[in-house]
């Protein structure tokens, strides 16, 4: 098999059905930004309830991620992940068919049960096809998939919910990931001489809470943390009321911006991958380039903040072009533990983040909710500049943690 048959090989049987779980995951994190006024009108909702149905999502999907190392580990990544799958299918029916808020917290539960292994069994799987040498840029191309997801999510939903409501949209989303589960578990092969943990359950457990006291961990987790909450929980929920309450925008016009922003998401992925992989070949670290595009998200973040440009397309281009750079400690992690520990390593950083992804896009919700609504139902915008002004805050203080001198992180 030539090079150019084995990439062909890798992208196409390997990596594409992975590439359909992550494109779904996107889509089903992102969408409650665009069916939020259907929500809020037929449960009857404020931007508490909100938050926290949408949250929940990331709740479970953080409890998962510690055995979902183990298990990837242990069992290899087209299993585990052809499974969980299912759950999500059986999710997206119960959130189709609620009738009550604790109905639809129940399907977004099992919805992030069955997304939880989507990223991470890919990187699980790319961390046994690709040399680690082309790990940033695997996993940069890669996560585009979840850009499509959350363009999908946009103006496609948004159009979608001309002819059909929120509920036919979930049972769709439902037959989809069926689809999905059946061709990573029939598509993909198994890696021939995969590196696989024989170890006990209890010993693999134990050593992956080992891994939770390793400077190496914690030196750049903060950071990663901080930043990819507020940009899942801005882009996946919070943007689309912050242009209407903010900027005054109708849904229409705030749907365009909200795509505007996914696609800039799109080819951020990309975009930090390719450049991450040149400038590595000229000296310049992933470390590096890691800290200072997070800074310049942070000055985003404080634009959006503070309401100077609330509707401007280049605010959301910024946005999305950098909300998502710290992605760049998966493979930075990765790259300091043994081949056979990549599994636990990315679940315990994604769990530490969507955890605390939980807290910051309910915790949004509930400062929002501090202000009262006006005659519309809308929140003003110095609610929202409080809200986004926490994370903002917390960024710079890992920030400073990060780039302490004396315990630096090597790329």
């Amino acid at each position: 098999m030539s090079r150019n048959q084995s990439l062909a090989f890798i992208a196409g049987r390997v990596l594409l059905p992975f590439a359909c779980g992550y494109f779904l995951s996107y889509l089903f994190r992102s969408v409650n930004a665009v069916i939020a006024p259907n929500l809020q009108r037929d449960l009857n909702i404020g931007a508490g309830d909100l938050g926290t149905l949408t949250a929940v999502y990331f709740t479970v999907f953080a409890l998962a991620q510690l055995p979902l190392g183990v298990l990837l580990d242990r069992y290899g990544p087209r299993r585990v992940q052809a499974g969980l799958l299912l759950f999500a299918a059986l999710g997206a029916v119960i959130f189709a068919t609620g009738t009550q808020l604790w109905h639809l917290m129940l399907g977004r539960t099992l919805i992030g049960l069955g997304v939880a292994g989507c990223l991470m069994s890919a990187f699980k799987t790319i961390s046994l096809w690709v040399p680690a040498e082309r790990w940033a840029l695997a996993n940069g191309v890669f996560m585009t998939a979840g850009g499509l997801g959350a363009l999908a999510a946009t103006l496609p939903v948004e159009w979608l919910l001309h002819h059909l409501d929120w509920t036919a949209i979930f049972w769709l989303l439902a037959a989809l990931v069926i689809a999905t589960s059946a061709a990573v578990y029939f598509v993909v092969p198994e890696k021939p001489g995969q590196p696989v943990s024989r170890d006990s359950l209890t010993r693999q457990m134990r050593e992956c809470l080992s891994y939770l006291a390793d400077r190496r961990f914690w030196q750049i987790t903060p950071v990663t943390m901080f930043a990819m909450s507020s940009a899942l929980s801005i882009q996946g929920l919070w943007s689309g009321p912050y242009l209407r309450d903010v900027g005054g925008l109708d849904r229409q016009q705030a749907a365009e911006l909200q795509f505007l922003l996914a696609a800039a998401l799109t080819f951020g992925f990309a975009i930090i991958g390719i450049a991450t992989d040149r400038l590595q070949k000229i000296g310049i670290s992933m470390r590096a380039t890691l800290a200072a595009s997070t800074l310049l998200y942070a000055v985003v973040l404080l634009v959006l903040a503070a309401g100077w440009a609330p509707t401007h397309p280049l605010t959301w281009i910024a946005f999305g072009l950098l909300s998502n750079t710290t992605a760049l400690a998966y493979p930075m992690l990765s790259g300091q533990f043994p081949p056979q520990a990549t599994g636990r390593i990315n679940t315990l950083l994604n769990g530490v983040v969507f955890g605390f992804t939980f807290f910051a896009q309910a915790g949004l919700g509930w400062i929002i909710n501090r202000w009262p609504r006006d005659a519309a139902g809308g929140y003003p915008a110095e609610a929202y500049s409080w809200a986004f002004g926490l994370p903002l805050v917390l960024i710079l203080l890992a920030m400073a943690w990060y780039l302490r001198p004396a315990k630096p992180v090597s790329a």
